[in-house]
């Protein structure tokens, strides 16, 4: 599809309305907060295709699993994100006719995202059949600072006639999941009221029994006078209620609309609190007023990116796209509430689910550790410390006996994902958690959090792997049969090599941890024994495995496979392939796909990328020439980590390329699928190819170490990244890096090789 929003380094922009490319539009023009989220529907009726989406975090629904084919150990649901109450509505109808962009002529229509300050905004011209024309300029946003608040402002001017606009600000929880597996709709209502001025509305979910008020008041306003609600007219439905008020409105004369609501849940409220709790939030924002909020949310935006903006000169595209990328992070995830993970749509839309995926260990942690306070990413850690209990549930759903399998798809530490081969088989997830542990105590320095929660998980997830590899006598090896690795174009293959490699390592830093417990605290050492019951036998075991373990290689091409029989497929390359065959996974056979070399996404490299300091660069360059032609690259997840690996090579051009695929992956809708959300983990890894990649940051024995080089296409760049308690700004020119330090914290950098003391408040400068 060809791009058709403006470049801008501060704003997505969509000038002109195209109903085809709306749902992408709601999709990329999306706000939230981290507590709630809004795809980018309209206030006013809209009878074209849409998918609506209000989205509350952590609400979800456990929607009756549909497969033809039972398994044994099948979950019975898929959890998903509900789409809630319908809180932005305004229905607007002008003598008798319903404002309704699918239904009447559309002109000047500008749609803006403005990043800097987390606002949306859309201006447009309607004219009806009956010629009457009227102009709309509507801006909302959802608060950073109350997180429970929405606020609107939407005037109405009537351009070349005088009549009556009927107004009906509403709360709608008679709304549905397009992704229902039965088409059931998963709310019932419990409450509902209305007041001149306000209404309120109360419903909960058929499963579960989550509860969601949301109290909505308003203002109209005159050509800046507000108007009497007094005599508005007051309407109850089913899981609705709306004011309804009729303006007589000369031609030129502005009517504006100020909408206010709070939207609170049982997740954070007992239920006999709910509708006090909402009017207690809803009452000071509505007495300090849209222009006050819109401040506030100004502010607290400007404080997100004074932490976390990257600056690319010379590309405004990459500007737009990085900005992009940062932007729905933060308004996705906020760290406050360790209850709380993200998903692979962010709130953006409902594919997936809105569940946790391995995602959020694998690439949106090192997000969270640079730009925000460790006490953020540690609480993504606690979250699945918090699941430990029902990951263990779920390995003895699948006849293990011990030790945890945390779930590839979740909501509450359950699994609910049901394609067998990534169910059962795509246990490498589990290694991702563990290497998270890792990341975060050796980015933060942190090593009170081992004892305190890592340490346990770890144990249980090397207890699964003692279970899950299989001895082979002859061989006098242990080898992992019968799994799915992150290349999801293999099924059930024998020895997936990232997988056995990443269990292995699990393993190895299992034992290590043990012993700086063992050294560091004797008494919570001797505590988790006891609690674990953890014997030498299982320690002596784990270390026999991780010298036993079995890894195929190809001797003579120095490659390590990607599992057992990988050679013996027909290795042509991608770009040998018709180009009208790609996407494979839109064009071939699931059949075709699982016996061709195609890889989905990095699998041998994605060891090489999280476990690089053991491997030397012609290791992971002979294997990155061998891989990286037969990638397709059709997961979102995949170029960044190519990306990545291409830098530390010297391979800049293929850096960049790999980049592009996805900074924009969103924004040019690359892959045809943005319509249904935008792909927000990924938007992590696009952070990941500029500071890991192009930044080259590692951290290694507790000391920061930079490795930038700024790609032919841009003239500088620069980043901040939070270090054990210092805030540094990088910036890299051709001709010299520049470092500052934000903050009054010292701090150890190694910068292309030299090591440096950083002071409080200091600065240095290295040549390129």
């Amino acid at each position: 599809m060809k791009p058709y929003l403006k470049l801008d380094e501060w704003s997505i922009i969509e000038e002109g309305f195209d109903p085809h490319t709306h749902e992408i539009s709601e999709s990329v023009f999306s706000i939230g907060n981290g507590f709630m989220g809004q795809r980018a529907n309209f206030e006013e009726t809209y009878s074209g295709n849409s998918l609506q989406g209000s989205y509350m975090a952590g609400v979800y629904y456990p929607d009756k699993t549909r497969v033809g084919w039972w398994k044994n150990g099948y979950p019975e649901y898929f959890a998903k994100v509900l789409n809630s109450t319908n809180w932005i509505g305004i229905q607007i109808d002008i003598d008798g006719t319903p404002l309704d962009l699918a239904q009447c002529t559309v002109k000047d229509f500008v749609r803006e995202l403005n990043m800097k300050e987390g606002v949306l905004s859309r201006q447009f011209t309607a004219e009806l059949e009956d010629g009457k024309q009227i102009r709309v300029e509507a801006i909302r946003f959802v608060s950073m600072v109350r997180h429970e608040i929405g606020a609107i402002r939407y005037a109405v001017t009537p351009l070349n006639f005088a009549g009556k606009l009927t107004i009906t600000p509403y709360l709608d929880g008679d709304v549905k999941n397009k992704d229902s597996n039965y088409d059931e709709k998963f709310w019932l209502e419990v409450f509902k009221e209305t007041a001149p001025g306000s209404a309120a509305l109360t419903v909960k979910t058929k499963k579960l029994d989550f509860h969601l008020t949301s109290v909505m008041s308003y203002d109209i306003l005159k050509n800046g006078e507000k108007l009497d609600l007094q005599a508005v007219e007051l309407i109850e439905q089913e899981k609705y209620a709306a004011n309804r008020l009729t303006v007589n409105a000369s031609e030129g004369e502005i009517v504006t609309i100020y909408k206010y609501v709070a939207n609170v849940t049982s997740r954070n409220h007992g239920l006999g609190e709910l509708l006090n709790a909402a009017r207690a939030v809803l009452a000071p924002a509505v007495e300090t007023g849209f222009e006050s909020l819109l401040q506030e949310q100004s502010q607290a935006w400007g404080d997100k990116w004074k932490e976390s903006d990257i600056v690319i000169g010379g590309d405004v595209a990459a500007q737009q796209a990085i900005r992009f990328n940062i932007f729905q992070l933060n308004q996705t995830y906020s760290g406050e509430d360790d209850r709380l993970n993200i998903g692979p749509k962010g709130f953006t839309g409902e594919k997936y689910g809105g569940s946790t995926y391995w995602d959020t260990e694998a690439y949106c942690l090192p997000f969270y550790l640079s730009t925000a306070d460790a006490s953020i990413s540690r609480n993504l850690l606690i979250y699945r410390y918090k699941h430990l209990e029902k990951a263990k549930e779920n390995a003895k759903k699948l006849g293990f006996t011990k030790g945890a399998l945390y779930p590839m798809v979740t909501m509450n530490g359950e699994e609910c994902h049901n394609e067998w081969e990534i169910t059962f088989e795509e246990i490498h997830r589990n290694g991702a958690i563990a290497y998270a542990i890792y990341n975060y105590v050796n980015y933060t320095g942190d090593f009170a959090y081992l004892a305190e929660y890592g340490l346990e998980v770890l144990v249980e997830i090397s207890r699964f792997w003692e279970e899950r590899v299989n001895y082979v006598p002859a061989n006098d090896q242990y080898m992992m049969l019968g799994v799915t690795g992150p290349n999801e174009y293999e099924n059930n293959v024998n020895n997936n090599w990232y997988t056995n490699r990443i269990a292995s390592w699990t393993m190895e830093y299992t034992l290590d941890v043990l012993n700086y417990v063992k050294e560091n605290e004797e008494d919570r050492y001797a505590d988790l024994i006891r609690h674990l019951e953890l014997l030498e036998t299982e320690t002596s075991k784990w270390q026999d495995i991780i010298s036993k373990m079995y890894y195929p290689e190809d001797p003579e091409r120095g490659v390590f496979l990607q599992q057992d029989g990988f050679l013996n497929k027909e290795l042509i390359p991608v770009k040998d392939l018709d180009p009208v065959q790609l996407p494979l996974n839109q064009n071939w056979s699931w059949d075709r796909i699982l016996r061709s070399v195609y890889i989905k996404q990095a699998d041998v490299l994605q060891g090489l990328f999280f476990l690089g300091d053991q491997y030397d660069l012609e290791t992971k360059k002979r294997n990155f020439d061998f891989y990286e032609p037969f990638t397709v690259h059709e997961s979102s997840l995949s170029p960044c980590v190519h990306s990545i690996l291409a830098c530390e090579l010297g391979y800049q051009e293929k850096a960049y390329e790999m980049y592009l695929r996805t900074a924009r992956l969103d924004l040019d809708n690359y892959n045809n699928d943005t319509e249904d959300g935008c792909h927000t983990t990924s938007m992590a890894g696009t952070w990941m190819s500029v500071v890991h990649g192009f930044g080259g940051l590692r951290v290694k024995d507790g000391v920061l170490h930079l490795n930038p080089f700024v790609p032919g296409h841009w003239t500088s760049f620069s980043f901040k990244v939070m270090f054990r308690g210092a805030r540094l700004k990088v910036n890299v020119t051709d001709k010299e890096i520049l470092i500052v330090n934000e903050t009054d914290t010292s701090v150890e950098l190694n910068v292309n090789g030299k090591e440096y003391a950083m002071d409080a408040l200091g600065e240095i400068k290295s040549a390129r």
